[in-house]
């Protein structure tokens, strides 16, 4: 109703069935014969009528909402001439419209059914049978209007049987394609023809066999007024989603009822006979009985169960309910110290214990986790061949135990005993102990069957933990190399910012002061060159002496930043020159070694430099050095040992030069470690993976040929 106009023209389609019953009323009132069916008559109309008007308020039931005032509209008229005939009878036009309008309603039942949710007609043979339904209310009318002034009632009935087979059908075939508040919308339609059913067969079942009420159809007619209802709610936004759980009772009940009125038609009437007047109250009675008993039967049941539990038990619940309540604390996210807590309470409580224990653990190694009475700390480790007994152990008891887990039975009493295994695709995660007391009743085999299954639950359980605990194992220890790498990389931008001011430095103090003093000096030899040729010769042979020198300091400076022989020679060349500058006395075995990707060689050459820059430092004057490069099965190798005073690691902060070293085989996957004690030297050792050894990861480990 977006415009005023659709708002008249809706309002027209309310009003007018409910002024025509009004009228049908009236004419009924004037002969003095309104009756109970005019009333539920009236009342249909207005209950329809507003369930129309909520409708055509919203946009997806407006098209339902137009059937369903159309057909209430057909209806009023019906029920206008229905009072007319009866007041005086014989008019041709109205016996012509109560012929044809009866039939035409159920027509328009079938479509509105058919239409569900939204009005629409999607199907093609929808759309056919729809139609046919029509043509059929033709036919019965025609029918009808032949058979007047007392219309027989077979043809409308089978009319109105097909109809209601088909619409049921079409409706169910669109339900199952429908989603969201489409479905429900259905679900609120559905609700309100399961009660109008369950009503007609307790009015049936009650008129068969006790002749009430007295009047059956009256009842059943007003029941329609729940349809009303459920289309009035079914188009409320704020009520069309509280339907599922109405839903389901509804049928439940209908279910119920349909069992009882079946079990009593065919008892009373199939074996026996209808009863006469005399017996009607006394089986009304027991008709009263049997559905309170039916309503009361679910309560009553649970605490019967809950009294019988008690009574052979001794407990509130039997043995096979812990199942049912360990498997939902699972479901709540407890601590696992929590859930085997309350896994040793509820197996005391079920199973009439004087103690119940959990131990957990992993390859053998066993700890008492939870304890009723609490029996304290308590810890043993299985061997081999017990843990693998164990592990494929079932529920057992004190002889068993005496064999394959004499721990277990220490500071027991004599009572019965059993010991789960809680294992989990073969692994033993920990063990259940229960214990009753001396003279108790032994356990039964559905007991055993109860442990069994709860001794699987609680080992995946235990499993799941494990996996969790080694998850955040996982996740912290990528989180710690992760500040590692962020560490490392700032480090290595660090690093070279400080490599480049050096640089920087050594060309301005080093190399640039010689050739401004050669600027210099060559001024002065072009002023003496005319005057004093041999003081100018002199300085010629002093400037070139002077190139030389800057031409050497340069080499020394490039040398320092990548030298010219570790791409040329590779390792062994390269570390036997760096022997040769050594402040130390320094031999180099890596004579087989053959050559590597570049910066595989140069992260090894600076990580030996940087050793031996630490060994001069620190090693004592008289101390030597030893490096040692070698490829192995896992990679590559080397070591730089010293014989200096070495110091306490303890008490040694990682310097610069070990960070540095740690950086650079950490790019390459590989490890730096350190070991030192006073006055036994130093060996610091590195290691690259085979991986890194080649640039597509499948080094050849071993020699190679030199260049």
């Amino acid at each position: 109703m977006n415009t005023p106009l659709h708002r008249i023209g809706f309002g027209a389609m309310v009003l007018a069935p409910i002024l025509v019953s009004i009228a049908a009323i009236v004419v009924a009132a004037d002969g003095s014969e309104v009756v109970a069916d005019d009333v539920v008559r009236l009342a249909l109309v207005v209950g329809f009528a507003a369930a129309g008007w909520n409708m055509a308020r919203r946009d997806e039931t407006r098209r339902l909402a137009v059937l369903v005032l159309s057909g209430l509209a057909v209806a009023a008229i019906e029920f206008l001439t229905a009072t007319v005939l009866r007041q005086t009878p014989g008019q041709d036009l109205a016996e012509v419209v109560r012929s044809f309008a009866a039939p035409l309603v159920l027509a328009i039942a079938l479509h509105g059914l058919a239409a569900l949710p939204d009005g629409r007609l999607t199907a093609t043979s929808t759309r056919w049978l729809v139609g046919i339904g029509y043509v059929g209310a033709g036919v019965v009318g025609t029918v009808r209007w032949a058979d007047r002034p007392e219309p027989i009632g077979w043809p409308l009935l089978l009319h109105g049987s097909a109809l209601a087979i088909v619409g049921v059908v079409e409706s169910r075939r669109a339900y199952l394609l429908a989603r969201g508040s489409s479905r429900q919308r259905m679900q609120w339609v559905g609700l309100a023809l399961a009660l109008v059913i369950e009503t007609a067969v307790v009015v049936g079942a009650l008129d068969l066999l006790v002749d009430w009420p007295p009047e059956p159809g009256l009842v059943v007619g007003a029941s329609l007024v729940l349809v009303a209802v459920a289309l009035a709610a079914a188009s409320t936004p704020r009520v069309v989603g509280r339907v599922d759980r109405m839903l389901s009772h509804t049928v439940s009940l209908a279910g119920l009822t349909a069992v009882v009125v079946a079990v009593y038609l065919l008892v009373v009437v199939g074996l026996g006979r209808v009863p006469a007047d005399d017996e009607r109250s006394i089986f009304a009675l027991s008709m009263l009985a049997a559905a309170v008993a039916s309503v009361l039967y679910v309560p009553a049941r649970a605490r019967l169960s809950v009294a019988a539990a008690r009574l052979v038990y001794g407990e509130l619940q039997d043995p096979t309910q812990a199942l049912d309540t360990f498997g939902s604390r699972m479901t709540r996210a407890l601590p696992m110290e929590e859930l085997l807590l309350q896994l040793v309470e509820l197996a005391k409580k079920h199973f009439s214990l004087r103690s119940a224990e959990v131990w957990t653990g992993v390859e053998g190694r066993l700890s008492r986790a939870a304890s009723v009475p609490d029996a304290g700390e308590g810890a043993f480790e299985l061997g081999q061949a017990e843990l693998a007994v164990v592990a494929r152990a079932s529920v057992s008891g004190r002889g068993w135990a005496a064999v394959w887990l004499p721990e277990v039975l220490e500071r027991r009493g004599e009572g019965a005993l059993r010991i789960a295994p809680m294992t989990h695709a073969g692994q033993l995660f920990g063990l259940l102990v229960l214990e009753r007391k001396g003279g108790d009743d032994d356990f039964s085999e559905d007991d055993d069957r109860v442990l069994t299954e709860l001794a699987r639950q609680v080992g995946l359980a235990l499993q799941n933990s494990e996996l969790d605990t080694a998850l955040q194992a996982t996740l912290e220890e990528v989180r710690r190399k992760n500040d590692e790498l962020r560490e490392s990389r700032a480090r290595i931008v660090a690093s070279g910012d400080f490599e480049r001011r050096k640089i920087e430095r050594n060309l301005h103090d080093g190399a640039q002061q010689h050739l401004v003093a050669l600027a210099v000096k060559l001024r002065l030899i072009q002023r003496l060159a005319e005057t004093d040729t041999q003081t100018a010769m002199t300085m010629v042979e002093e400037a070139r002496l002077d190139v030389l020198a800057t031409v050497e300091e340069v080499r020394a400076l490039a040398h320092g930043i990548y030298p010219p022989l570790l791409v040329d020679r590779g390792l062994f060349e390269a570390l036997r020159a760096a022997a040769g500058r050594s402040a130390l006395a320094t031999t180099v075995d890596a004579q087989h070694l053959g050559r590597y990707p570049q910066d595989v060689e140069a992260a090894v050459y600076f990580c030996c430099l940087e050793a031996m820059q630490n060994a001069g430092k620190h090693a004592g004057e008289h101390a030597i050095i030893t490096i040692r490069v070698e490829p192995d099965a896992d990679g590559l190798r080397f070591e730089v040992i010293d014989t200096g005073a070495g110091f306490e690691l303890a008490d040694r902060d990682r310097g610069h030069g070990f960070v540095n070293m740690a950086d650079r085989l950490g790019a390459f996957g590989g490890s730096v470690e350190v070991w030192s004690a006073p006055g036994q030297g130093t060996r610091i050792s590195g290691r690259l993976p085979t991986s890194a050894l080649t640039p597509d990861g499948d080094a050849t480990v071993g020699p190679t040929p030199a260049d």
